[in-house]
């Protein structure tokens, strides 16, 4: 049975759904479901890394991330955080600057992960679901250091990312459709006296 391991690029999956306004109510969304729709049933998940990092600045966020986060985890999800980062930038219309914030360390600890992985011999090819090109040299390293192991790319909805389909060993593109077949119940039960039900704003 083929193994495969799933490397989700959270901010860049989040954004591709927050990015239409029609799709927000994709957002309380299981990972685990989504991760099935792209193998066949005679292929088997070993392991699930959802890289993400949380926005301290907006508590409201960051709590219903955290939420997320927590059904993630009771879904065998592995969680890695990044980190934001609060940078400068210049408007190009008034030319005045102001700060905002970026999000640092997802790619290097999804290449670090991809190469983790592949040392323990956990895959035998591995999933990177994003559409950010910096991810690679990263790819290409893994593909040129384990020759007998396949890389595969899942594009978010409504991204193009032609250079990392160029760099894969094959693509698949996320559609509606899948996010409709993953969603989770709108309460989930963690425990016998905790359950968390899907944020209002995600409705």
């Amino acid at each position: 049975m083929k193994r495969f391991s799933f490397f989700i690029d959270g901010f860049n999956l989040y954004h591709s759904i927050d990015d239409k306004p029609s799709y927000h109510k994709y957002k309380w969304l299981n990972i685990k479901k989504l991760a099935e729709c792209f193998i066949s049933k005679n292929q088997k998940i070993e392991q699930i890394y959802y890289f993400t990092a949380l926005a301290e600045w907006a508590p409201k966020k960051v709590k219903r991330h955290k939420q997320l986060i927590t059904i993630l985890k009771l879904n065998d999800i592995n969680v890695v955080y990044g980190k934001f980062r609060k940078i400068e930038k210049k408007c190009r219309l008034c030319k005045k600057t102001y700060q905002t914030y970026e999000e640092k360390q997802t790619d290097v600890n999804i290449a670090i992960q991809l190469f983790r992985s592949a040392i323990q011999d956990e895959y035998d090819t591995a999933m990177v679901m994003s559409g950010d090109s910096d991810l690679i040299p990263s790819i290409e390293a893994v593909k040129d250091t384990f020759p007998n192991k396949q890389v595969g790319v899942i594009i978010p909805i409504g991204r193009r990312a032609e250079l990392l389909k160029q760099r894969s060993d094959f693509h698949m593109k996320i559609k509606e459709k899948h996010l409709k077949s993953s969603m989770f119940d709108e309460t989930v039960k963690i425990n016998e006296n905790t359950h968390i039900t899907c944020p209002s704003k995600w409705k």
